[in-house]
This record gives C-alpha cells, sequence and structure tokens, in this order.
C-alpha cells in the first residue's frame, strides 16, 4: 500500500476524529479522559465496560498514531526500534495491554519490566502519590539504587512509573497493573521471565534445518530453552510456585483479553434452563465463572488435567462459593488428547485451548469432543481470528477505513503478536477463520458463524 501526501491529512483526520469520539465516551461516563500519572481507575477498565463506538475509536486512534509515525519516521528509525521485538515476543503481548499507542520497544523494556516486578516496586510505591527516593525504594527492595533508578528510568520513558523528581518515582496508571495482587502482573511475570529466554532463540529453531519446519513442541523454541515442554515445565513438582503464578497469569491474561466479554458475545439467555457449558480445556474455569454469574440458571462442568481440576475448584471456592454449593459446577480432571469430554452437554465451550496445539492434535481435541456431543449440541470456539492484512475476506466487515492497514495494524499487534508465542511456546499458532472452518470440517462439524467479541471472536459449530 502506498503512501501519498494526501494519506497523511487522512490519517491526522482520523486521529482527531477518533480523539473527540474517545473525549464525548468519557464525557458521557462523567469522567475526563485518563491522564497518564492518574492511579485511579478508569470508567473503562474492563473490555466489556467499552462501548463499541469507543472499542473502535481507540483502534483508529492506535492505528493512526503508529501508521503516521511510521510514515514520517526515517526508514532506518523505525526498522531498528521495530528489530528490537526478536528478543521479546513473549513480553510483547503484555505491553499491549499495559502500553497503548506505543511504538514498538527493543527487549530492554520488559528485562527492566521484570526487575521492576521481582522488586515489587509498584507495591513499594501503593499510596505514596508523591513517590519515593531511588535510595529508600533500594532499601526496601535489597536493590543497588543506582541501577534500580536507571532500571525504573527506562520504563518512565515509556510511560511505566513517573520521575516526579530526580530520582523520585510514583506509580501511575500503567505501572498499577504490575501490583503483585493484579493477576496482570503475573502474566506480565512469566512473558518476562521464561517466556522472554525462549522468544530470544527463535531464530536458532528457523536457522536449525531439523526444527525449522517442525510442528512437534519438542522442537520448539521453549524446548530448545527449558530442555522441557511447557506443559512439563510449568507442571512439575519442584515448580509448585510457578505453577501457581501460571494460574494467576491465566486469570490475567482473560482479563486483558475481554473474558468478561462472554456472556455478552453469544445468545445465552436462549438456552434452556440447566442448559449445560462443557468448559473444555477450561483451566480453573474462570471464564465460565463470570458465565455462570451472569446466567445462573446454566450448570457448568470446566474439564481439564487432573491437577488443574483440583486448582479450579480451589479458585472456584473463593472466587464464587455459592456455585459449588448448589452443585452449578463440577471439576473433572481428563486428557482431551486421548479422552472424550463428558457426554450430552449443551455447549461444548473451548477458550484459547486449540491455539496450544498444532493442528493434528487439535483435529484429536475436536473429534473427541464429536464423540460426546449430542445431535443439538454446539460447540463454540473462543478464540483470537487473525485477519489477513490484504482487504476482502470471511471478516471484510470489521476491517478499518482506508488508509488504515486493513486489521487496524497496531492496534491489533497482540493477535498477531501472540501467535508468534504460540509458535515460541508450543509449535503452535493462531488461526484464521478459514483455518477454524477447515478443523471443524474434517472433525465433523459445520461452521455456522462468527461472534464478535472485541480481541477474541468465538466461532460456533453444529454436528455436520
Amino acid at each position: 500500500m502506498s503512501t501519498h501526501p494526501n494519506d497523511l491529512s487522512a490519517l491526522v483526520k482520523l486521529i482527531s476524529d477518533s480523539v473527540a469520539v474517545v473525549t464525548s465516551e468519557y464525557a458521557k461516563a462523567g469522567h475526563a479522559p485518563p491522564a497518564l500519572d492518574s492511579t485511579g481507575q478508569d470508567p473503562f477498565y474492563s473490555p466489556e465496560l467499552v462501548s463499541d463506538q469507543l472499542k473502535t475509536a481507540i483502534q483508529i486512534t492506535e492505528a493512526a498514531c503508529a501508521q503516521l509515525s511510521a510514515t514520517v519516521a526515517s526508514a532506518g528509525h523505525v526498522v531498528t526500534n521495530v528489530s528490537g521485538l526478536h528478543g521479546k515476543l513473549k513480553a510483547e503481548t503484555v505491553y499491549s495491554s499495559i502500553f497503548p499507542a506505543q511504538k514498538a520497544y527493543s527487549f530492554m523494556e520488559p528485562v527492566c519490566m521484570r526487575v521492576a516486578l521481582d522488586a515489587k516496586i509498584t507495591d513499594h510505591l501503593l499510596d505514596k502519590p508523591k513517590g519515593l527516593h531511588v535510595g529508600e525504594l533500594g532499601r526496601l527492595s535489597d536493590q543497588d539504587p543506582g541501577k534500580l533508578g536507571r532500571v525504573l528510568r527506562t520504563l518512565a520513558t515509556n510511560h511505566v512509573y513517573t520521575e516526579v523528581a530526580p530520582n523520585v518515582f510514583a506509580n501511575n496508571r500503567l505501572s498499577m497493573k504490575l501490583l503483585s495482587t493484579d493477576p496482570v502482573s503475573s502474566l506480565a511475570r512469566q512473558m518476562t521471565d521464561e517466556g522472554l529466554k525462549c522468544a530470544a532463540i527463535l531464530g536458532d529453531v528457523f536457522k536449525d534445518p531439523t526444527t525449522r519446519k517442525s510442528y512437534r513442541q519438542e522442537d520448539c523454541a521453549f524446548h530448545r530453552a527449558h530442555g522441557v515442554s511447557a506443559f512439563d515445565y510449568y507442571g512439575a513438582p519442584e515448580r509448585t510456585e510457578i505453577f501457581e503464578t501460571i494460574g494467576q497469569a491465566m486469570v490475567g491474561w482473560a482479563q486483558v483479553t475481554g473474558r468478561a466479554m462472554l456472556p455478552k458475545i453469544y445468545p445465552w439467555g436462549s438456552l434452556p434452563a440447566n442448559a449445560i457449558v462443557v468448559d473444555v480445556g477450561g483451566g480453573n474455569g474462570h471464564a465460565t465463572l463470570n458465565l455462570l454469574k451472569a446466567f445462573p440458571t446454566l450448570k457448568v462442568i470446566v474439564q481439564d488435567t487432573r491437577a488443574v481440576a483440583v486448582q479450579g475448584r480451589e479458585y472456584w471456592e473463593k472466587e464464587y462459593p455459592i456455585a459449588i454449593q448448589e452443585k452449578k459446577v463440577d471439576f473433572i480432571g481428563f486428557d482431551f488428547l486421548t479422552e472424550t469430554p463428558v457426554t450430552n452437554g449443551t455447549i461444548y465451550y473451548l477458550r484459547h485451548v486449540l491455539h496450544d496445539w498444532a493442528d493434528d492434535d487439535c483435529l484429536k481435541i475436536l473429534k473427541n469432543v464429536r464423540k460426546s456431543v449430542g445431535p443439538n449440541s454446539k460447540l463454540l470456539i473462543n478464540e483470537f481470528v487473525v485477519q489477513y492484512i490484504a482487504r476482502g475476506g470471511l471478516t471484510s466487515e470489521s476491517q478499518a477505513p482506508a488508509p488504515l492497514l486493513p486489521n487496524y495494524g497496531v492496534a491489533n499487534r497482540r493477535l498477531y503478536q501472540q501467535d508468534m508465542n504460540m509458535m515460541v511456546q508450543f509449535n503452535s499458532k493462531e488461526r484464521t477463520l478459514d483455518e477454524f472452518i477447515k478443523l471443524g470440517e474434517a472433525s465433523g462439524f459445520r461452521f455456522q458463524r462468527l461472534w464478535d467479541g472485541g480481541e477474541a471472536g468465538i466461532v460456533e459449530f453444529v454436528p455436520a
């Protein structure tokens, strides 16, 4: 796509018009647009609270700002910024949620983020609006103040933390997501630690003729970096603390990708009373927990590995104990690659499950589900749906206005970075709608429709 002088004016107009929409939507909510140095809760802090109009305006603003910058800045400047992605594919996913409307970062920012997370800087700065000197932060975290100050200054340059006076740092709206009690901080920790380490050697996988064309998990970057698969790494008995952290990380991932959108994007109210939703590979059931709260006439069965099923019951006992008391939820351990889920469920729901697996394994999972479904059952696959960057195709109705990239460019970068994350961690992928339809048909299902759920859509199938 070539850029002409009038494209610059069109991009500026898109930014201006979209910012006006953002300002108007905040005014309707009785709130001023957020300031970076604010630590208060934004009225639109979670995806399900954002109207379609505001969502589109934010996407256009992000995409147009990035495209305008990439157009007018020198090519060398842009390329060297983008080249920093090689060392932080995994970390960029959480950056997209914490750092809206930012350029690409080098690998140093996620490295600095891990230092801040381990030192619990956000926790130490909580309720300290005037901030703390790096000397005090160093004392509280047992870190060298000089080194720590340089780390925080690098983050503050990218609007995470604020340097309110020389060597004095305070929290802001972005750094608050790194609070240890926020599940997003667990997600950031995983991405900036073991995730970042394996992403850095993706190039080695592509160089090696024995792994470059392989889709086996043992040939992915994670296995090369850590010596075991991601599943074995997080499930190892000696890593109990990491196992608990990854459970919270999945809650954080669900928050930033719109878990709470689930009750709104599908006509659950049309299901009969006591309809059974089988959450296949549902982890601790964090996604269907919100669904059951919104539609208490449903019954949920969460099925995952036996260890995760135990973790799920503990999570629900803390977050929604009445569901367990009233037997509205059950937890059943199983292996979806070799076993079939419970039979005759009304809905078989898979959220961010298939993206962990290559096509051959996805077919095993879906064929096992197909053995369990009744004639009136439905299969709902709730995942990112990758859009082509060329105009047209099955998802053309949701494409961005010209001269933006049809997929909203940087505004939707998390989707494509997550696709790379899946390659790095599992040798798997995020999929286009065409690819989901082919998997469904090969497993005995027929495609019905795509339900727009913000970042993650719901691909609906019925038995063929």
